[in-house]
């Protein structure tokens, strides 16, 4: 039975900003704006909030927050000019003022702001505010596509399980990191039921998934793949080490092997073998493109590339995508995980993301914020990010990228009984 999983993680657009010399000089202001309007809020300074109001990005806004004390009266004519660039584009403003003498608030009230508010705010002083000018939309909840959900394998059944390759497409994008707490957080999104997850190293010489989960490595692996002819289930399972008790790991080779050391066919059979075992096969791919990618794209629910901001990862996904069209392979199983990813509240960072996607013709689907020294820590200490340092905004969006998948899988065994 074919399968196929789409996710579609797309923030919800900016809805509402702040506006202020340094808005960190108001932290009650981020607390009551995150706790209002979740991740659909950004923030401007001064200089640059009018010119963002006349940009195409700034179509969603409804309204504009401006956090400002008693050392911006000196900017006054700037303050004015933001409030009447927003109001000439239907954007509402709200004054946050901190021991600001009433005649500076007076001419930002008669140019055109709406709401005064003192700081620091009153308790559930933002939140009338916001209801009285605008009520901002719901952000998305749902990060599966829902059409495709009767085509995923019902978890728990009879069908093969789910695979989940990742492949980077420039180095040190986090492809390894994804992959390993991906399939870490698949092994544990259910306490009672946990589905069986296994993860493959398929990396022949710069494997490091080992390494990520303080695994040895064994001959028993290049005995498996040097021979898969005389593979069965039992041999299978035999070269797999388990990471606590939950998930089961192939890890790579103990030398650097030639990649073309597997063929199509062993791929195939490797694969074939791990999804018959286990609910989901998340693979971690080498960054080269092999024949064997082939195999792997063709038989993949969901195929994960990792990307960054930058000019290498722009051009290596057009020359991916390039080559996957020139041999015909079903390209729309790509989804583009974009590491490192700007801040909610960084609107230009946002804008710049917006560009990329449109000059590639893709979606990025998935926005993972950078995760900094904990990351590092993790890998150095072979543990996944849920042991290491679960608060932490990266490992949240990777379980709820986990939880989407799951969830998607239990809808489509209740769908097919």
């Amino acid at each position: 039975m074919s399968t196929a999983v789409a996710m579609q993680t797309e923030h919800a657009p900016i809805v509402a900003c702040t506006v202020a010399r340094d808005v960190q000089n108001f932290d009650l202001l981020i607390e009551d704006m995150e706790a209002e309007l979740g991740e659909t809020w950004g923030d401007l300074s001064i200089a640059d909030a009018a010119s963002f109001f006349s940009q195409p990005d700034a179509e969603a806004l409804k309204f504009a927050a401006i956090a400002m004390d008693a050392e911006d009266e000196s900017n006054m004519d700037m303050l004015v000019g933001v409030i009447k660039a927003a109001t000439a584009k239907g954007i509402k403003v709200l004054v946050i003022a901190e021991e600001v003498t009433p005649i500076a608030l007076h001419q930002l009230l008669k140019m055109g702001a709406e709401e005064f508010i003192p700081y620091p705010l009153p308790e559930d002083a933002l939140k009338d505010a916001i209801e009285r000018m605008t009520k901002p939309p719901s952000p998305p909840n749902e990060v599966v596509n829902e059409e495709q959900v009767s085509r995923i394998k019902p978890v728990g059944g009879n069908l093969e399980g789910v695979l989940l390759p990742v492949q980077g497409l420039a180095g040190g994008t986090g492809a390894t990191t994804f992959a390993v707490n991906l399939a870490w957080e698949l092994a544990c999104i259910d306490k009672d039921d946990g589905p069986r997850v296994c993860l493959l190293d398929l990396d022949l010489q710069y494997g490091s998934v080992a390494t990520f989960l303080d695994l040895p490595r064994r001959e028993a692996v290049y005995e498996l793949l040097s021979d898969t002819g005389a593979m069965d289930e039992e041999s299978f399972m035999q070269a797999l080490l388990t990471f606590n008790e939950k998930l089961h790991v192939l890890t790579a080779p103990t030398e650097m092997l030639p990649l073309d050391l597997l063929t199509q066919e062993d791929i195939e059979k490797i694969i074939s073998t791990a999804r018959s075992n286990f609910d989901y096969v998340v693979v971690d791919m080498p960054s080269t493109v092999v024949q064997w990618t082939e195999t792997v794209l063709s038989a993949a629910h969901v195929y994960f590339t990792t990307l960054e901001l930058d000019m290498r990862s722009a051009q290596n996904t057009l020359r991916f995508i390039r080559a996957l069209k020139s041999e015909e392979l079903p390209v729309k199983k790509l989804r583009y995980v974009l590491n490192r990813a700007p801040k909610f509240t960084d609107l230009n960072g946002k804008s710049r993301v917006k560009r990329l996607a449109e000059s590639l013709d893709i979606k990025i689907e998935v926005h993972l914020p950078d995760g900094g020294k904990p990351v590092v820590q993790a890998g150095d200490h072979g543990l996944p990010l849920a042991e290491s340092a679960p608060k932490i905004p990266l490992r949240k969006e990777i379980h709820k990228l986990a939880q989407s998948v799951h969830d998607t899988a239990k809808s489509a065994a209740v769908a097919s009984k």
